[in-house]
C-alpha cells in the first residue's frame, strides 16, 4: 500500500489513465480494421475511412497514448495503399 501522499494519488490515477490508454487504443485498432476491410474490398467509403482513421490516430498521438513516428508510420502506409487502390 502507498505511504506518502503522492504515491497515494498515483496509485489513484494509474487505473483510470491505463482504462483511457486502453479505449483510445481499442477504437484505433478497429479503425484500422475498418479501413483494411475497406481497401480490400474497394468499397467507395474508403476516403472517409481514412480521414476517420488519420483523425483518431493524430488525436492518440497528441494525447501521447501512441509514439508520432509509429502514427506516421502507419498512417503513411495505409495511405499509399489506399492511394494505389484509387488508382487501380
Amino acid at each position: 500500500m502507498a505511504n506518502h501522499k503522492s504515491s497515494e494519488k498515483r496509485a489513484r490515477q494509474t487505473p483510470k489513465k491505463q482504462a483511457r490508454n486502453t479505449q483510445v487504443k481499442s477504437s484505433v485498432k478497429t479503425l484500422e480494421k475498418a479501413l483494411l476491410k475497406a481497401i480490400d474490398t474497394k468499397s467507395k467509403d474508403i476516403t472517409e475511412s481514412l480521414k476517420a482513421y488519420t483523425s483518431k490516430m493524430m488525436a492518440a498521438a497528441s494525447k501521447g497514448v501512441l509514439k508520432k513516428q509509429t502514427v506516421a508510420r502507419k498512417i503513411s502506409r495505409l495511405s499509399s495503399k489506399v492511394s494505389q487502390t484509387l488508382a487501380k
